[in-house]
């Protein structure tokens, strides 16, 4: 795991959990998004590729070269190790942050 962690924003987080099963173009981490929130989170395109340029700059997802030689249009995006270790990371944080919750609201911590 990465040595200095910082949260996720919600963004974040739904795409590297959409690359985690596999290589996936932006309109369709949107679409994925937006099933796996169940409606909850709508991903526009611009937080989509801003956020994807950023996530490059970190080394946690990387394009992937078109499968028919350069001719799509489309923009593949792969998580890297490092982005699965985020992911992983952050899936740890708030299953942490969910616990504690549910520790307190049921009366187990004074």
């Amino acid at each position: 795991m990465a040595d200095s962690f910082e949260p996720l924003t919600e963004s974040y987080f739904y795409i590297l959990l959409c690359l985690y099963d596999g290589p996936n173009h932006g309109y369709g981490i949107m679409q994925k998004t937006l099933a796996l929130s169940a409606g909850h989170v709508r991903l526009g395109s611009g937080t989509m590729y801003g956020a994807a340029g950023n996530m490059i700059r970190k080394g946690w997802i990387e394009e992937q070269p078109p499968e028919d030689g350069g001719f799509s249009r489309r923009r593949m995006y792969r998580l890297t190790d490092a982005g699965r270790d985020v992911l992983l990371g952050e899936a740890a944080r708030l299953r942490h942050l969910t616990d504690v919750a549910e520790l307190v609201l049921k009366g187990g911590v004074t």
